[in-house]
Protein backbone atom coordinates (compact mmCIF):
# COMPACT_ATOMS: atom_id res chain seq x y z
CA UNK A 1 0.00 0.00 0.00
CA UNK A 2 1.74 3.20 -1.13
CA UNK A 3 1.79 6.28 1.07
CA UNK A 4 -0.67 8.97 0.03
CA UNK A 5 0.06 12.64 0.58
CA UNK A 6 -3.63 13.64 0.23
CA UNK A 7 -4.40 13.45 3.99
CA UNK A 8 -1.56 15.87 4.69
CA UNK A 9 -2.98 18.38 2.19
CA UNK A 10 -6.41 18.03 3.80
CA UNK A 11 -4.95 18.57 7.29
CA UNK A 12 -3.04 21.70 6.24
CA UNK A 13 -6.03 23.10 4.36
CA UNK A 14 -8.33 22.41 7.34
CA UNK A 15 -5.86 24.22 9.59
CA UNK A 16 -5.85 27.31 7.40
CA UNK A 17 -9.64 27.32 7.01
CA UNK A 18 -10.15 26.84 10.76
CA UNK A 19 -7.75 29.65 11.57
CA UNK A 20 -9.49 32.05 9.20
CA UNK A 21 -12.93 31.17 10.58
CA UNK A 22 -11.91 31.53 14.23
CA UNK A 23 -10.09 34.79 13.53
CA UNK A 24 -13.33 36.42 12.38
CA UNK A 25 -15.43 35.44 15.43
CA UNK A 26 -16.60 38.41 17.49
CA UNK A 27 -15.56 38.48 21.18
CA UNK A 28 -19.17 38.03 22.37
CA UNK A 29 -19.35 34.67 20.63
CA UNK A 30 -16.09 33.27 22.01
CA UNK A 31 -17.64 31.73 25.15
CA UNK A 32 -20.40 29.80 23.31
CA UNK A 33 -17.85 28.77 20.70
CA UNK A 34 -15.53 27.44 23.41
CA UNK A 35 -18.41 25.47 24.93
CA UNK A 36 -19.16 23.89 21.56
CA UNK A 37 -15.52 23.00 20.95
CA UNK A 38 -15.32 21.48 24.44
CA UNK A 39 -18.25 19.23 23.54
CA UNK A 40 -16.55 18.20 20.30
CA UNK A 41 -13.31 17.54 22.19
CA UNK A 42 -15.24 15.38 24.63
CA UNK A 43 -16.58 13.31 21.74
CA UNK A 44 -13.07 12.92 20.33
CA UNK A 45 -11.89 11.87 23.81
CA UNK A 46 -14.43 9.03 23.82
CA UNK A 47 -13.30 7.97 20.35
CA UNK A 48 -9.66 8.04 21.36
CA UNK A 49 -10.44 5.86 24.39
CA UNK A 50 -11.96 3.31 22.03
CA UNK A 51 -8.83 3.44 19.87
CA UNK A 52 -6.59 3.08 22.93
CA UNK A 53 -8.48 -0.07 23.90
CA UNK A 54 -7.92 -1.80 20.56
CA UNK A 55 -6.04 -5.05 20.09
CA UNK A 56 -3.42 -3.56 17.77
CA UNK A 57 -0.27 -2.06 19.24
CA UNK A 58 -0.28 0.83 16.74
CA UNK A 59 -3.89 1.64 17.65
CA UNK A 60 -3.03 1.57 21.34
CA UNK A 61 -0.10 3.96 20.91
CA UNK A 62 -2.02 6.37 18.68
CA UNK A 63 -5.03 6.06 21.00
CA UNK A 64 -2.88 6.97 24.00
CA UNK A 65 -1.50 10.01 22.20
CA UNK A 66 -5.04 10.99 21.17
CA UNK A 67 -6.36 10.54 24.73
CA UNK A 68 -3.57 12.76 26.06
CA UNK A 69 -4.13 15.47 23.46
CA UNK A 70 -7.93 15.42 23.82
CA UNK A 71 -7.71 15.56 27.62
CA UNK A 72 -5.39 18.57 27.49
CA UNK A 73 -7.77 20.20 25.01
CA UNK A 74 -10.86 19.61 27.15
CA UNK A 75 -9.26 20.75 30.41
CA UNK A 76 -7.70 23.81 28.78
CA UNK A 77 -10.99 24.67 27.09
CA UNK A 78 -12.88 24.57 30.37
CA UNK A 79 -10.22 26.70 32.05
CA UNK A 80 -10.44 29.31 29.29
CA UNK A 81 -14.25 29.25 29.33
CA UNK A 82 -14.30 29.75 33.10
CA UNK A 83 -11.88 32.64 32.82
CA UNK A 84 -13.96 34.27 30.09
CA UNK A 85 -17.17 33.89 32.10
CA UNK A 86 -15.52 35.58 35.10
CA UNK A 87 -15.02 38.66 32.93
CA UNK A 88 -18.81 39.03 32.54
CA UNK A 89 -19.65 38.75 36.26
CA UNK A 90 -20.49 41.91 38.15
CA UNK A 91 -17.94 42.96 40.71
CA UNK A 92 -19.25 43.18 44.26
CA UNK A 93 -18.88 46.49 46.05
CA UNK A 94 -17.03 46.41 49.35
CA UNK A 95 -18.82 48.35 52.08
Amino acid sequence: MPFSIDPIYILVLAGFVGFEIIKKVTPTLHTPLMSATNAISGISLVGSLVAAGSDHMTGQILGFVAVTAATINVVGGFMITERMLKMFKKKEKKS
